[in-house]
C-alpha cells in the first residue's frame, strides 16, 4: 500500500510544476487535480472519473497509471468487482487480442455481403409487373412497384482509432454499470472495433480519435474527459 495523494504530489514538485501548466497538459480541472493529491475522491463526479484522471495525471507525471488505479479499487471501491488490467508488454496476448479484432471485422464484412446479396436476389426474382387495362381495348399501364426499403440498423458498429495521439478509455455495454468490454489506454496508430446494442463509452482527450459509427465517420465532441451513449441512431452525451 502506498498514498496516493502523497505520491502525486512529491512527483509533481520533483518537477516543479503548477496546477495550470498540468491542467493544460492534461485537460484535467485544478480542483480536480488538488482533489486527487488530498485524496478527497467524493468532490469527483463519479468512481469512473477518479480512475480516468488518476491514470492521466500519473502518467502525466511519469508514473504507471495502472498502479494508482489499481491501489484505488484496493483501498476505496466496495462492492465492485475490477476487471483485470489489459496487459500492454506481452506481444503474444497483443498478437491475439488483433487476431480477434480481424476475425470480428471479417464476419462483420460476410454479414452485410450476405445481406446485400439476400437484397439483390429478393429484387431481380420479384413478381412481375401487373398490367392493368385502361378502357375497353385501350393500352396496358404498367403498376410500377415500390422497392423496398432497408431496415434501419439495430446494432451498433464502433471503430475507434487513435490517430493524433494516446487515448484512454473505457467501453461498458448497455449502461455505466454494464460489463466492461475495454479499459485501457489506446495508443496511437491502434484501433478497437466494438459492437452491441448500446454502448457507454469514458475516454480523455476525445480530439485525438477517429470514429466510425455502423460505417459512417463521425466527430466527438472535444476537451477533457467524456462520457457518451453510443446507439444505432447517433452519438450523445451522457446525462
Amino acid at each position: 500500500m502506498f498514498e496516493i495523494g502523497n505520491s502525486l504530489r512529491e512527483a509533481r514538485l520533483r518537477q516543479t510544476l503548477d496546477f495550470p501548466e498540468i491542467e493544460q497538459g492534461t485537460k484535467i480541472r485544478a480542483k480536480y487535480l488538488r482533489a486527487l493529491e488530498d485524496e478527497q475522491f467524493d468532490v469527483l463526479p463519479a468512481q469512473t472519473y477518479v480512475k480516468g484522471f488518476l491514470r492521466s495525471y500519473a502518467e502525466f507525471l511519469g508514473l504507471d497509471g495502472q498502479l494508482y488505479v489499481d491501489e484505488y479499487n484496493s483501498r476505496f471501491v466496495v462492492g465492485e468487482e475490477e476487471q483485470p488490467a489489459r496487459p500492454r508488454r506481452y506481444a503474444a496476448q497483443a498478437s491475439r487480442g488483433v487476431r480477434v479484432q480481424s476475425r470480428v471485422v471479417l464476419l462483420t464484412l460476410l454479414g452485410i455481403a450476405s445481406v446485400t446479396a439476400l437484397v439483390i436476389v429478393a429484387w431481380t426474382r420479384g413478381e412481375p409487373q401487373k398490367e392493368t387495362p385502361v378502357g375497353l381495348g385501350g393500352p396496358q399501364v404498367n403498376t410500377p412497384q415500390t422497392p423496398a426499403r432497408a431496415a434501419p440498423a439495430k446494432t451498433v458498429r464502433f471503430l475507434v482509432t487513435a490517430t493524433r495521439g494516446a487515448c484512454w478509455l473505457q467501453v461498458h455495454r448497455g449502461s455505466a454499470t454494464g460489463a466492461i468490454l475495454y479499459q485501457g489506454t489506446l495508443e496511437q496508430g491502434q484501433n478497437q472495433l466494438f459492437t452491441g446494442k448500446r454502448l457507454w463509452i469514458t475516454l480523455d482527450r476525445p480530439e485525438n480519435l477517429s470514429i466510425v459509427l455502423n460505417g459512417r465517420a463521425r466527430r466527438l465532441p472535444v476537451g477533457g474527459v467524456k462520457t457518451l451513449i453510443v446507439t444505432p441512431r447517433g452519438i450523445s452525451p451522457a446525462v
